[in-house]
């Protein structure tokens, strides 16, 4: 039981330190490249979170004739507009432009790549997700309808605008995997006005239709910006916030990011706390039971006494025997945990975007596999102890 409460403890500590390191690198390389995130004038983290997390919904959003005149800067290098709203049993539809795919980019800027097909070329054309393709069984060339809302389930379809599946994007560990892509045309064309988006049957519009400048959105929810210099960023950011044709607010992905972690860094040190009390608990028993078994050991003791055995190897014994147990319970929770990552990881990608490394071994992890053998060490000195001053007495008797 000693045993098992150890490797429990084990694989608290070493799961909560693993998913908290994986969870960081996950949202830090969910996109990388990009100088600034500009929307609607709402909290940093609400559009950080919606604009790339695709999590929680906007505050309002930007006339495209500002996204038009902040693009056009000479500071900016490129731009990619982001319209949401639409959704496909459960998955949000991001409306955008080619511009996506060449700029978008994750991890150490790594830039997005086709597993099959290739980016929209038409109105009703819609890239997909990995995570979407493998998990509603898409194949390129199927038809689509989408949602009108964010709702896993919607009364609101766009029956009179299938779209064509004519790319499936290759996984990236990131809401990208998970996230419908649409021309901003058909976005524009699915919204227009006797478009049927009430699932009235109106005749269905040609899936192959070529995108045309009449379908040029009015608003968009966001949009991302690169810059020729890093040196440009605060000043391009500083006429964005005080633009002066409608309110909008600039924010730079890593600061953001810095204090999302800022919230829930409190969290994840109850987390720790809690995982730590658990180990505490489980080396304060080992120590409870070696020193319950000092009674029952006498004749053993005696023994060895007679063999000729000192009294401090008798202390080592009982040193050795808490060092075993915990480098098995060590192992134990080592080997559970590597169990639990390989059966829980596909769900919890498919679920949240978190991409779970199967290596527990990191610098914190090192860290706590010196500190338990060393707590169990120093929990059995008192048993221990009792048995080396019992020893002692002996042979002062």
């Amino acid at each position: 039981m000693t045993l098992m409460a150890i490797s429990v403890a084990i694989f608290v500590l070493l799961g909560i330190e693993h998913i908290r390191h994986q969870a960081r690198d996950s949202f830090a390389s969910t996109v990388s490249g990009v100088d600034l995130i500009v929307g609607a004038k709402t909290g940093s983290l609400n559009l950080l979170l919606y604009s790339v997390f695709r999590v929680g919904t906007p505050t309002d959003n930007i006339s495209w004739a500002s996204y038009k005149d902040i693009s056009s800067n000479p500071g900016v290098a490129w731009s990619v507009p982001i319209s949401l709203g639409d959704s496909h049993q459960g998955y949000r539809v991001l409306g955008t432009t080619t511009a996506y795919f060449e700029h978008f980019s994750y991890g150490n800027k790594r830039k997005l790549s086709f597993s099959a097909g290739t980016p929209f070329d038409a109105t009703h054309n819609v890239v997909l997700g990995s995570e979407v393709a493998a998990a509603l069984g898409y194949s390129l060339g199927a038809q689509i309808i989408l949602s009108h809302g964010i709702a896993s389930t919607s009364f609101t379809q766009h029956k009179n605008h299938p779209f064509q599946i004519t790319g499936i994007l290759d996984q990236t560990g990131t809401p990208v995997d998970q996230t419908i892509h649409v021309p901003l045309s058909g976005i524009e064309a699915m919204h227009a006005r006797g478009s049927g988006s009430l699932g009235i049957d109106l005749p269905k519009e040609p899936p192959q239709k070529t995108i045309h400048e009449d379908l040029t959105p009015e608003s968009i929810t966001a949009f991302l910006l690169g810059l020729n210099s890093k040196m440009m960023i605060f000043g391009v950011q500083r006429e964005i916030n005080t633009y002066k044709k409608e309110p909008m607010l600039a924010i730079l992905p890593g600061v953001a990011l810095s204090e999302l972690w800022q919230m829930v860094g409190l969290f994840e040190d109850v987390l720790r706390l809690i995982s730590a009390l658990v180990l505490v608990a489980a080396v304060l028993g080992l120590g409870a039971v070696l020193l319950a078994s000092v009674r029952e050991r006498d004749h053993e003791i005696h023994l060895l006494r007679v063999l000729g055995a000192p009294p401090y190897y008798l202390l080592l014994l009982i040193e050795l025997e808490a060092l075993l147990i915990s480098l098995s319970g060590m192992l134990l929770g080592i080997l559970l945990l590597y169990l639990c990552l390989a059966l829980v990881s596909d769900n919890l990608f498919a679920s949240f975007g978190l991409h779970l490394s199967p290596s527990v071994f990191t610098s914190d992890g090192f860290m706590i596999m010196l500190v338990v053998p060393g707590a169990a060490l120093l929990t059995a000195a008192v048993p221990s102890m009792r048995i080396y001053a019992h020893a002692r007495a002996y042979d002062n008797h």
